[in-house]
């Protein structure tokens, strides 16, 4: 399983994604699952995947193999005109990526499904985030719905919809991620450290700040400690049940 987060903020866009691809006495794997593109000063993409690794790594390669020519024709990641048709080609691509393994009869403990995120700017539009579903459709984040999560969600949901804010830095969302991702450790062993994370500064049209976090980084423990205690003493400080 995974875990993976993309959201909008009014300063940019922030990514976080785990590491784990497998769970188990003695087989826990580890593959990067954030993949980004950049033509600095005229575009910065970036790609998160949950779901069958065959499938997202050949997503990865094709849109990477691709000819770098723009417009419609042949189009690639680094010359698609607009993050819509950028969203585009990589929904259709996964789509022929999953078609090709129902062709060929491949069968496996689990279907060759993945979704995926995928965020970023290309010059003459502004940063633009989408989650991109297996049957090739994806939809757009907004006001309404500004950060997208997929792979093992429900765990680190719940402070994410209490806690976020459009106007946090990145710093602040950053410190936010980590709780929803340590609570997601803390329930599923599926999902785990080291986790990498992107935030993208809007406007900047080129890749920003990245950087991995270990599972002994100490700002990780940090927080992990902090939160656990702070929610015994908020359960602490709340009136207990009373007996008639």
């Amino acid at each position: 399983m995974t875990y993976c987060v993309g959201m909008m903020l009014d300063a940019g866009l922030v990514f976080m994604s785990d590491t784990r691809t497998n769970a188990g006495l003695d087989n826990i794997s580890t593959f990067k699952k954030m993949t980004s593109w950049e033509t600095p000063g005229e575009r910065a993409i970036t790609l998160l995947s949950s779901g069958n690794l065959a499938t997202t790594q050949a997503v990865v390669s094709l849109l990477e193999e691709r000819p770098h020519a723009h417009g419609e024709r042949d189009p690639s990641i680094l010359g698609v005109p607009s993050m819509f048709q950028a969203a585009r080609l990589v929904a259709d691509t996964l789509r022929e990526v999953i078609a090709q393994h129902d062709a060929a009869g491949q069968q496996a403990d689990s279907a060759f499904g993945a979704t995926l995120i995928l965020g970023g700017q290309i010059k003459g539009g502004p940063p633009r985030l989408f989650m991109i579903y297996p049957e090739g459709n994806f939809i757009e984040a907004s006001s309404d719905t500004p950060f997208f999560q997929i792979g093992e969600t429900k765990y680190g949901r719940p402070i994410l919809v209490r806690a976020y804010d459009p106007k946090m830095s990145f710093e602040a969302a950053i410190k936010l991620l980590l709780v929803s991702f340590d609570s997601t450790v803390k329930a599923n062993l599926s999902v785990g450290a080291p986790f990498d994370f992107h935030f993208y500064r809007k406007d900047s049209l080129q890749l920003d700040t990245t950087g991995r976090i270990d599972a002994d980084n100490p700002y990780l423990q940090l927080i992990s400690q902090g939160w656990g205690d702070a929610l015994k003493n908020a359960l602490e400080s709340l009136p207990d049940f009373a007996l008639e």
